[in-house]
Formats: structure tokens, sequence, C-alpha cells
């Protein structure tokens, strides 16, 4: 049996969730990660720093990666600003 859900990579971008990270002062370059977008199919995309080998050591128990994921970071504003965009339902 497959999993519940599995990621679509046929879907597109829909549009950002909350400020970008030039914005927000995540960057001083350029449109450059970390990044929330909604997909065209309702997922979320998050683009951050991938910390899978350092932070993926340390899990909570009841937590696991599977080999086709990765443990993703983004800074505690960029989801703060993105609230607002994120339906409650």
């Amino acid at each position: 049996m497959g999993r519940p859900w599995e990621a679509d990579p046929e879907t597109g971008f829909r549009r950002r969730l909350g400020k970008s990270a030039l914005e927000l002062g995540a960057t001083s370059t350029g449109p450059e990660c970390p990044d929330l977008w909604e997909l065209e199919n309702g997922d979320i995309a998050v683009i951050g720093r991938d910390l899978t080998d350092s932070l993926g050591t340390r899990l909570p128990d009841e937590v696991s990666i599977s080999p086709d994921e990765r443990l993703v970071v983004i800074p505690r504003r960029m989801l703060i600003a993105a609230k607002a965009d994120i339906p409650h339902v």
C-alpha cells in the first residue's frame, strides 16, 4: 500500500506566503532562500537550510525522516510573517 500523501512533482507555484527573505532581513543579496510558497494543488513548499544531517540525528522519539525527505529550517520571523496568508481550515 502506498503512502496516504505524496508530493506532486507536476504542480506549480501559486503564491508566496508572507514576505520575501529580503523584506524580512533574512538575506542581504537578493531573492534567495528561505521562502514559503503555496503550490497550485494547495500543498506548501519550504525553501530553507538543509539541516537533515545535523538535526536529524537528534529527532524526538515520535519523529522520523524518510530517505526521500529532508529537514529544512527557516527563520521564525518568516513563518510569523506568513501566518496571515495561511488558511484556518
